[in-house]
């Protein structure tokens, strides 16, 4: 049921909502970012009726677009990615080992309950925020960290004096001086309301079944590699056409999980929230949104990063057909290596 709410909310705002991660395209160059930077009296008008393009007169140079410059962002998508790998195996191997040594502690802690309840009962709203918390599905448990930096994120863009640094490092551009850290950041970047709700709404409805099939280490791994990797993809198309631009927005890694899930589960049926007799299965949807994406970058549709979406769809496929049977499953180097620097554990 899960499935089936992701991908109603994706059909009902297809036409004019920020579902999936945009470009804040060209905008008229009448101030640089620079410029932009060096005053407070040189604010960025805002086009609050335009969730594509809200600023106006920050100025993209095409000078910067060289293929020499994405060899530094390649690096970056390389090295980081096989650092979300080693990450998300290294926390699978921390969490097993919590969970024994819990259990060999396990006959200790029943002498100590009593004193440890009594000092749990000082402080009621930690208490009840932790049972909350132990109600929610491991799905739920990876969707609220992520749900939270977001909505920090696109606070931070309701304060005129931080748009600057949001501007720079919080949208991604090949055209910028800094072209790493925006690539990571940016997948976490909302500047319209609407685009917030819709992308979390789409997170949320998929996290739980792909959090069951991957376990929560390798889904964050998968998705903050898949945010790079899809920023990386949006790089090398801007620079290949020449066509400067911001992106922002969380649609590059949500579309990697879409990808994994509806190739990992094809016979799924979804549905349409305002059609509801009107369903299909998850293998065709998935078809369906790549080959939109195709369209838009071979015709050059602007509303929408579609090269960005490709990236992220891409790496979620191919998780599903060949990564998590050839890459993950041969983790046990690293897992040794670890274990080995860690020792045993002891009561």
């Amino acid at each position: 049921m899960a499935l089936s709410r992701m991908f109603r909310i994706n059909e009902m705002c297809s036409r004019n909502t920020l579902f999936l991660k945009h470009p804040l395209s060209e905008m008229a160059p009448s101030k640089s970012i620079r410029n932009f930077r060096r005053g407070r009296s040189e604010q960025p008008k805002s086009n609050l009726n335009s969730i594509e393009t809200p600023f106006q007169d920050v100025n993209l140079e095409t000078s910067h677009l060289n293929p020499r410059n994405l060899v530094k962002p390649l690096g970056f998508t390389v090295g980081f990615s096989a650092a979300c790998f080693v990450g998300a195996a290294i926390w699978e191997y921390e969490t097993m080992r919590a969970h024994a040594k819990k259990m060999l502690k396990k006959p200790v802690k029943l002498f100590k309950r009593s004193a440890e309840e009594v000092h749990s009962r000082s402080n009621v709203i930690v208490r009840q925020i932790q049972e909350k918390w132990q109600k929610l599905t491991p799905g739920e448990k990876v969707f609220v960290p992520i749900c939270a930096l977001n909505v920090l994120v696109f606070a931070g863009w309701r304060i005129p004096r931080l748009q600057p640094f949001m501007l720079r490092y919080f949208c991604s551009n090949p055209g910028s001086k800094s072209v790493c850290l925006p690539m990571l950041l940016s997948t976490f970047s909302h500047y319209s309301g609407f685009h917030l709700l819709a992308n979390m709404y789409v997170l949320h409805s998929f996290s739980t079944g792909a959090v069951h099939s991957l376990g929560k280490e390798q889904f964050l791994g998968l998705y903050l590699g898949a945010g790079v990797i899809s920023s990386f993809t949006s790089y090398v198309y801007k620079v290949v056409i020449k066509q400067p631009g911001l992106s922002l927005g969380a649609s590059g890694a949500i579309m990697a999980i879409l990808g994994y899930v509806c190739t990992q589960y094809p016979d799924t049926q979804l549905g349409i929230i305002l059609l509801p007799i009107f369903t299909f299965s998850a293998g065709a949807a998935i078809k369906v949104i790549v080959g939109i994406d195709t369209a838009g970058v071979l015709m050059g549709w602007k509303f929408f990063d579609h090269a960005a979406h490709l990236g992220g769809a891409a790496c979620g496929i191919m998780w599903a057909l060949w990564g998590n049977q050839h890459i993950w499953a041969k983790r046990e180097p690293i897992l040794h290596y670890w274990h080995e620097l860690r020792g045993s554990i002891n009561k």
